[in-house]
């Protein structure tokens, strides 16, 4: 296979750059990333419908990584409960070398084939998940095996990989191949890479969560009340949708029942 992400940077010689050339420079590269996406949302859109009737049916879905992508699926993970209100394992990480050790940055375990397929098993991941698989290079001894096991085991599985024909994406049941040409500097596939990783991520963790009803018409209707901010913009958003014009009658409700929806449920209840 051609390692698109192992090519030479297109710039060269960046420690002769000024600030604003390096800026400049990087920020054209990140432009390609959106248009790349663009490309490739059929992909993309099989893998949202997928995870949405997987957890339909009571599946969860797990993030199965190494490096910068592994913990970029981290921070996705992590914010969803609060964002959306749904309960703490519906989204999940298998992250090599453990989320747990997240800090430590411990890049030796993406070679670790038996880390993963220990974490499948840990986590009980069964035909009722999904697993996506993340690796810039398309691959990470990590990933691999961690997929070659969900086949084994029948457990429906995606990618998300940044070089054509790679052995992780021929391994999946739905690949999502994005290319994106050689890094800003050769090889840091944290920078674009990243990036479309981040966008991605976005793109599947929130799409499914509409889909099963966590927003309404634009709103964080389930939203948990985590600080004042959020408080406030839950009372705003009560107000809005349900005509009261009281702030503090809409704030105590607000704190009562602890996100909008159920305080919409139960106006509608008492009328």
């Amino acid at each position: 296979m051609d390692k698109i992400t192992e090519q030479p940077s297109l710039y060269n010689h960046l420690e002769k750059m000024s600030v604003m050339e390096l800026i400049s420079n990087i920020n054209h590269e990140d432009q390609r990333v959106a248009v790349a996406i663009q490309k490739i949302l059929p992909q993309i859109a099989k893998v949202v419908t997928t995870i949405e009737d997987k957890l339909k049916k009571g599946g969860r879905m797990f993030y199965l990584g190494a490096g910068s992508g592994g913990r970029l699926s981290v921070l996705d993970k992590v914010e969803l409960p609060n964002t959306y209100g749904i309960e703490k394992g519906i989204f999940n990480c298998l992250l090599a070398g453990g989320e747990e050790r997240l800090l430590e940055v411990l890049e030796a375990m993406e070679d670790s084939e038996e880390d993963a397929i220990r974490q499948l098993d840990l986590h009980k991941v069964s035909s009722k998940d999904f697993v996506l698989g993340i690796s810039a290079s398309g691959t990470t001894p990590y990933v691999l095996a961690g997929l070659k096991q969900c086949r084994k085991l029948g457990i429906s599985c995606g990618c998300l990989v940044n070089n054509p024909g790679s052995p992780i994406a021929a391994c999946c049941d739905y690949p999502i191949e994005l290319i994106l040409g050689p890094e800003f500097v050769t090889g840091s596939t944290r920078m674009k890479c990243g990036t479309a990783q981040k966008m991605i991520f976005d793109m599947i963790s929130t799409s499914v969560l509409i889909r099963l009803g966590r927003v309404e018409d634009n709103k964080m209707v389930n939203v948990r009340l985590i600080n004042n901010k959020v408080i406030d913009r839950s009372v705003r958003m009560l107000m809005e949708k349900s005509g009261l014009t009281d702030y503090e009658k809409a704030k105590k409700l607000i704190l009562e029942h602890q996100n909008v929806r159920k305080a919409l449920n139960y106006l509608k209840s008492i009328k």
